[in-house]
């Protein structure tokens, strides 16, 4: 019985490379074909336009967004000495005091509910986060038309008149007493309180159920016991994430008070309902104002970045273990 060797290479022929060397070149040049437009539209139409908007908060630009006419620190001093912009940060400085905290407990207090049902969970999951899928604009102009709309046939006028309140309300033009603060704040609570209440959802599923059995057999048997010792401690990094969007969220507010209020900015002088946003667009778009548009932008921006950096600081980011324990 005879075998015959495996044939070899002839001499002089190359062997060809190895499979992940071969691919080496490919996959960057395809990495860099995916990613590099994305990369360069970041660029110019971000990062280049924040600059270029910071340029521009030190120059006269009136109609334009050339550079060249420089004011120095102007732009921010007519700015900060405007009474209608000043009242604006009021607004949304009262805004945020209230609307952060409301909806930080509404959303937990929902979060927990939903979590304590043993059937029915994933229908009144979707069923409140629905809200976080419609547009602010979609949800104002419906909380406008329909809900708060000051027609006899309106849902907030029909409760009224169950009530016992015989004539029609007039929800968004009423300033005194301002009933216009009741639409903004409740078409906001039912846009956002669903996304949130996903969150701490999350949160709260994370916990190990082996904490919770300890904490029975050690006798904390009472809901509220197991929340304030256990869940509550658990959420820490969840709240501190949940409050910092809020806050954000609450400085950009815009959609809800310019389609509710549009009609009623220039009418009712009285109402103390325009923000910041609503400000910067008026001078900005509406007078061509680009240098003090750019300008209120930025003060707006390191508003959001003080409250920031208070709530890391007051959550205790950045902390070790032993500086918390002392």
């Amino acid at each position: 019985m005879t075998t015959t060797a495996p044939a070899r290479p002839a001499a002089g022929r190359s062997r060809r490379p190895s499979g992940r060397r071969a691919a080496r070149w490919p996959a960057w040049r395809a990495f860099l074909l995916l990613t590099l437009p994305m990369v360069a539209g970041l660029f110019v139409f971000k990062y280049v336009a924040i600059g270029w908007g910071f340029l521009l908060s030190f120059n006269d630009a009136r109609g334009t967004i050339a550079l060249g006419d420089w004011t120095g620190l102007d732009n921010y001093r007519q700015l900060l000495g405007d009474p209608s912009f000043t009242r604006s940060l009021v607004t949304i400085l009262l805004f945020t005091l209230f609307i952060v905290p409301v909806t930080f407990a509404l959303s937990l207090g929902l979060a927990v509910l939903v979590n304590r049902l043993r059937r029915g969970r994933a229908l009144f999951r979707t069923t409140f986060f629905i809200p976080a899928a419609v547009s602010y604009v979609v949800g104002a102009l419906v909380w406008k038309m329909s809900l708060f709309s000051g027609t006899p046939s309106g849902v907030a006028n029909s409760l009224a008149y169950l009530l016992g309140h015989d004539d029609a309300i007039g929800w968004v033009a009423t300033v005194d007493p301002p009933l216009y603060w009741i639409v903004l704040v409740t078409v906001r609570l039912w846009l956002q309180t669903g996304f949130y209440m996903i969150l701490f959802l999350a949160g709260i599923q994370q916990i190990p159920a082996q904490l919770y059995e300890a904490a029975r057999v050690d006798g904390a048997e009472s809901e509220s016991r197991l929340f304030r010792h256990i869940t509550w401690p658990m959420l820490r990094n969840t709240s501190v994430a949940v409050v910092l969007l809020l806050i954000i969220n609450a400085f950009q507010a815009f959609d809800e008070f310019y389609n509710i209020l549009a009609s009623n900015l220039s009418g009712l002088s009285r109402a103390d309902g325009r923000t910041p946003l609503i400000y910067l667009f008026q001078t900005a778009l509406g007078e061509q104002n680009y240098g003090a548009g750019s300008a209120g932008a930025f003060v707006v921006t390191m508003l959001i970045v003080v409250f920031t950096l208070l709530q890391g600081r007051f959550a205790g980011f950045g902390r070790t273990a032993e500086e918390e324990g002392r």
